[in-house]
This record gives C-alpha cells, sequence and structure tokens, in this order.
C-alpha cells in the first residue's frame, strides 16, 4: 500500500525541529531511521499530516561513557551500538542482535525505536531493565523523564507532539545483564523478550530485577525478589514460574496467552541464567 498524503520538512538542528513540530502541530512526526514509521504510513496504520526529516542533525549520533554512565544520542543506529565495546554495558551490544535484519539495523535509531514504545522493542525493555532516563527537548526546555514512567501504553509514550528525543542516559554499568526473546522467524517482532539484571557476590545474588516484553501493552516489570538465593538453575526456574505466574498475555495470531506464560517462564530462565554467567 501507499501512505497517506503527508507535507515533507527537513531540519537541520534540534530547536528548528521543535519550532517546525509546534509550527504543523500534534499530527506531525519525527522522522529518524523510518524503520517503524515508514511501515506503519504504508499499511495506513499511521497518518501523520507531516514529517519532519531530522537525519541531517550532526551531534546526535554517539556512544559516550562518563562518570554517569553511558550516554547514548537518539540518532545513534542500532548497527554502532551492535559493533561497539561497551565495557559494563555489553547487554545493549548483544540485544541489538536481536532487533530485525542487517539493512533494519544499519538505518534505525536508538531514539526512534524509544520514541515508538513497542512493547517487545529491545531498547524499551532494556530502558526500563537498567533504569534509564529518556532526555526530551522541547519548547519548554528539556527534562528527563525514568523509563519507568516513559512508556504509557500501545505506542503511547510521555513524549509531547512538540517534544523530541535527544539522549537515552543509562545511571551505572550492567556486568550481569542479559536479553533474550522468541519470535517465530529471525528477525521478527518477538512474541515474548525477557531480560533480566542482577548483582552477584560470589554465588549469591544481592539484587535482582527482570522485565518481560510481549506479555502487555509496555515493557512489565516482575515483582521477583532473588536477594539471598544462589545463583544456581533451582533459582532460575522458580523465578520463571513465578514470572509467569504474574503475567496476563494478550492472545492473537502469534500465539495464545497461556503459550505466552509458558515462554515465559522458560525464557525468564534463560535470561537470569545468562545474566549471571
Amino acid at each position: 500500500m501507499k501512505p497517506a498524503a503527508f507535507t515533507y520538512h527537513r531540519a537541520y538542528d534540534v530547536n528548528d525541529t521543535i519550532a517546525q513540530l509546534a509550527e504543523l502541530g500534534p499530527d506531525a512526526k519525527i522522522l529518524a531511521g523510518g524503520q517503524s514509521l515508514v511501515a506503519m504510513m504504508n499499511f495506513r496504520l499511521a497518518r501523520p499530516s507531516a514529517l519532519v526529516d531530522v537525519t541531517r542533525i550532526a551531534g546526535l549520533d554517539y556512544l559516550e561513557r562518563d562518570a554517569k554512565g553511558m550516554r547514548i544520542g537518539a540518532l545513534t543506529r542500532h548497527r554502532t551500538v551492535e559493533t561497539a565495546k561497551l565495557d559494563g554495558f555489553e547487554v545493549l551490544s548483544k540485544a541489538a542482535r536481536w532487533i530485525g535484519h542487517y539493512p533494519i539495523r544499519c538505518r534505525g535509531t536508538f531514539g526512534g525505536s524509544i520514541a515508538h514504545g513497542d512493547s517487545t522493542a529491545e531498547w524499551c525493555i532494556l530502558a526500563v531493565l537498567l533504569e534509564a532516563q529518556i532526555v526530551l527537548q522541547g519548547p519548554r526546555g528539556r527534562r528527563e523523564v525514568p523509563a519507568s514512567e516513559f512508556f504509557h501504553g500501545f505506542f503511547m509514550t510521555a513524549a509531547e507532539p512538540d517534544e523530541m528525543i535527544v539522549e537515552v542516559r543509562f545511571p551505572k554499568p550492567a556486568p550481569h545483564a542479559a536479553l533474550t526473546e522468541f519470535s517465530q522467524r529471525q528477525g521478527d517482532f518477538a512474541v515474548v523478550a525477557a531480560s533480566a539484571r542482577l548483582d552477584l557476590a560470589e554465588n549469591e545474588i544481592l539484587t535482582s530485577r527482570i522485565v518481560l516484553g510481549g506479555v502487555g501493552p509496555q515493557p512489565h516489570v516482575v515483582d521477583v525478589n532473588l536477594a539471598g538465593q544462589p545463583a544456581n538453575e533451582e533459582t532460575w526456574r522458580a523465578a520463571g514460574e513465578s514470572a509467569a505466574a504474574q503475567v496476563d498475555p494478550p492472545s492473537d495470531g502469534h500465539g495464545s496467552s497461556a503459550y505466552r506464560k509458558k515462554l515465559t517462564a522458560t525464557l525468564v530462565a534463560r535470561a537470569l541464567a545468562e545474566a549471571a554467567a
């Protein structure tokens, strides 16, 4: 199919983007990599009145480590994250391999994925898992929104129509973190995705965090406290069963609710084992 009619605009810096969004109104959308938005437009699932192309903006494509953790610019390509050596944040580069296919990873952007707000998207899940801050810029200046408060539902976020994501900040390294998922074909959207982060002292778990995708309208934080438990297969299996008991996933053409619950149990156990390793 073809997209509905729209007007095309190009922005050359962040302030120009914000000004154009304010002028064009709430039906305008930002075009970055376009790997999600253009597909939705072709199927008439999205009908923006205007597109503001931000691909020419300089200075928003970066990966930077500092005393506060990792900063990722909004226009950083998935492939850049995949091939970078991210000491302490290896989970990001490993998770990038789950994203679509090679051409998609070469064109899609980190900020674009976060802005899209798909509950199965790897960056959305990991932003919640690693307690990232989403940096937005708009007419009222810059603000930071915790990832746990940013995703509001199916493709719904805390960003205002006249705001742009400029950066995502990860506050501290997570050497024991992992993401795994299951899809019907390589490169497809995940039926269920599971991510886990652990803090370990020898073979004992100090803290844990588990976040799921594909079981609801937004990344889902699971209430499983593993503190004080041994880092072994029995703990992972029990945590997976506990996580599955807490979710009520939807049924669709890719799998029933019961099937997704079984996947949840398996994938949570697998993610915890990978994180511990």
